[in-house]
């Protein structure tokens, strides 16, 4: 008798990342994608306050961005060993190209994309560090502007603006399948 197929839910992938800037809709959309295809969900802001036992604006405030960073490559590190798995990035996570490097070379990677005023609008009240400006809106723009290159590099490009989550990851799904149909494995993994 041979072992039952590791997967029986017929999905277009077994891993996934998204990435974007912040309130964009990363966790939201994540949490919901990872429910739809019957994955784990992963935030890795979430993860690594878990690993250096701070929040993110603690870590912030009392380290500085660099430890911050080097606590992303790590939990970068630990997130493309994962199986199974819907992967949401912090909004720099995929700035840096060796992180970017990494998520690649492990599956495709969704950037979700909005306009700096749904940003400004979905973040507001967060207390977001690189937010604690007098200029918040001007902040989003010229950050968003600095990263959009970066962004550019992901694998599939959603628009998150005036759209609710279950239509951004029914999108996601038809581009996952069209993806996987083109460059993915058996298992729909890359």
């Amino acid at each position: 008798m041979s072992a039952p197929s590791p997967s029986l839910i017929d999905r277009p992938v077994t891993w996934v990342a998204l990435a974007g800037f912040m309130g964009t809709g990363k966790s939201r959309v994540g949490w919901e994608l990872s429910r739809a295809l019957a994955l784990h969900f992963v935030d890795t802001d979430k993860l690594i306050a878990r690993v250096s036992g701070r929040t993110v604006p603690e870590i912030f405030e009392r380290e500085g961005e660099a430890r911050f960073r080097a606590y992303e490559r790590e939990v970068v590190n630990r997130v493309v060993r994962l199986d199974y798995a819907v992967v949401s990035l912090g909004g720099g996570t995929f700035v840096s190209p060796e992180n970017r490097r990494v998520l690649l070379s492990r599956g495709p990677v969704v950037v979700l994309w909005a306009s700096p005023e749904t940003i400004l609008g979905r973040t507001r009240r967060t207390g977001r560090p690189l937010l604690q400006t007098e200029e918040p809106l001007e902040r989003i723009t010229k950050l968003m502007e600095e990263r959009e290159g970066a962004y550019r590099e992901g694998t599939i490009h959603v628009s998150s603006d005036g759209r609710s989550s279950e239509d951004v990851v029914q999108e996601i799904i038809e581009h996952l399948w069209t993806w996987q149909e083109r460059f993915g494995g058996e298992d729909g993994d890359a």
